[in-house]
């Protein structure tokens, strides 16, 4: 005899209705502008990932900067080798294998493929690390500005976020290291932070990242770091990866991947790089959520690190072009001020001078320049005021839709009695 379990409680909610862990990512703790949520900002500027039309400086032009040459190549020998359609849960041993070393080389720290799993992009590998390793109620620190989801998936899972302001408009960017050990006493179960920084574009100091790992060995807890843009790094100073530190081995996660410097955001997949245990209980979260990464695109990463040091050192090359070009042209605008930093493709716009909100800017970018920009609203309260753009695009089709947001951007601020 079969039984049937008692249908729960709706309290009167309509059959479909959200789900409590849903509701939490729209962020009811804050506004993206007075009285509009920042649920009802995304949706009334359309941010739903999908261009509607509009130039979108949201994310990087593939068609202009496309993968590497050998990725059709190596793609079409994956698809052919149909053996490979399936993998165990965290990736492909054999890929896991071979990764270890040019993973290692690049942290400058040792690695084994049991240190490593593979994910569907690196948002992937931020949502299943986090979900395997944060419970209702555990304080995490995260920094403000940082990456928009992942406030938004702490939020689903029920964390207690503390964000720890980071300040960027100077020559040495740092997050506010004396706020997290005022913490430790608390118990933090996980440090977050991007380096470079989503969405300044910030590189950290050596004696920034040894203080983080002397915190986190002091108070015990784990740090992710997602280092996607570690490798889109312009002149010659050097990056300074976390695991390097001392006992940060044992303590780190590193997110890694191809999607931005490569332009490899559509074959969705990342690299996780952390502790056994770590990856051990990813593997888990894996399993449910999307069996495994492509298992075709993790292939890819044969010649990821390893031979494409020509491609990446051209691709930085053109994207310090465009970055100087944006500069240029959004300097002339009154009030406008840049913090440019030495690193992704991304500039963080500040018009906080404009005394408009940010919902306000964007809606009458996309209006009058056609432009879809990110709201500084979306990567923490330290972002209001100012919008992030891409300039990894097309320099002629970049260079116009430029023009016509200075002209917009140059209306707004006469508006507000701002002159040069």
């Amino acid at each position: 005899m079969t039984t049937t379990a008692p249908r729960p409680e709706t309290d009167g909610a309509p059959l479909g209705s959200a789900s409590d862990r849903i509701l939490r990512t729209h962020l009811p703790s804050r506004e993206a502008a007075p009285g509009v949520s920042v649920r009802d900002a995304d949706t009334s500027l359309r941010l739903d990932g999908g261009g509607n039309g509009l130039l979108d400086t949201t994310h990087f032009d593939v068609v202009r900067f496309p993968p590497p040459p050998w990725v059709k190549e190596q793609m079409a020998t994956a698809i052919d080798t149909g053996a490979w359609a399936y993998s165990p849960y965290r990736g492909d041993p054999e890929v896991l294998t071979a990764l270890s070393a040019p993973i290692g080389d690049f942290l400058g720290s040792p690695v084994s493929g049991e240190n490593l799993a593979l994910t569907p992009g690196t948002q992937g590998a931020l949502f299943t690390t986090l979900a395997a390793l944060v419970n209702e109620g555990d304080l995490v620190l995260l920094a403000d500005p940082d990456y928009l989801f992942c406030e938004r998936i702490l939020a689903f899972l029920g964390a207690r976020v503390e964000r720890i302001p980071l300040t960027f408009d100077t020559d040495e960017p740092s997050l506010d290291l004396d706020l997290i050990e005022s913490f430790i006493d608390q118990k933090p179960k996980l440090l977050l932070f991007s380096h470079p920084n989503n969405p300044t574009g910030s590189v950290y100091s050596e004696a920034m990242i040894a203080r983080v790992a002397e915190l986190a060995v002091e108070g015990d807890f784990l740090v992710m770091v997602d280092e996607l843009y570690s490798r889109l790094i312009y002149g010659d100073g050097a990056f300074h990866h976390l695991r390097t530190q001392p006992g940060m081995a044992e303590r780190s996660i590193t997110l890694l991947g191809p999607s931005k410097t490569e332009s490899m955001s559509g074959f969705r997949i990342g690299v996780i790089v952390a502790p056994e245990t770590v990856i051990q209980l990813v593997e888990q979260c894996l399993a449910m959520t999307s069996l495994r990464a492509p298992a075709y695109s993790q292939h890819l990463l044969s010649r990821w690190l390893v031979d494409d040091h020509d491609f990446l050192r051209d691709r930085v090359a053109e994207l310090d072009v465009l970055r100087t070009l944006t500069i240029e042209k959004l300097g002339a605008v009154p009030g406008l001020r840049l913090a440019p930093q030495n690193a992704t493709a991304y500039l963080f716009v500040d018009v906080s001078a404009f005394g408009a909100t940010d919902v306000e800017i964007a809606a009458r970018l996309q209006r009058e320049a056609r432009v879809i920009v990110s709201p500084g609203y979306q990567f923490g309260a330290r972002g209001s005021g100012h919008f992030r753009i891409c300039y990894a695009r097309d320099e002629a089709e970049w260079s116009a839709a430029l023009d016509l947001m200075v002209t917009c951007l140059t209306a707004f601020a006469a508006e507000a009695g701002l002159t040069a």
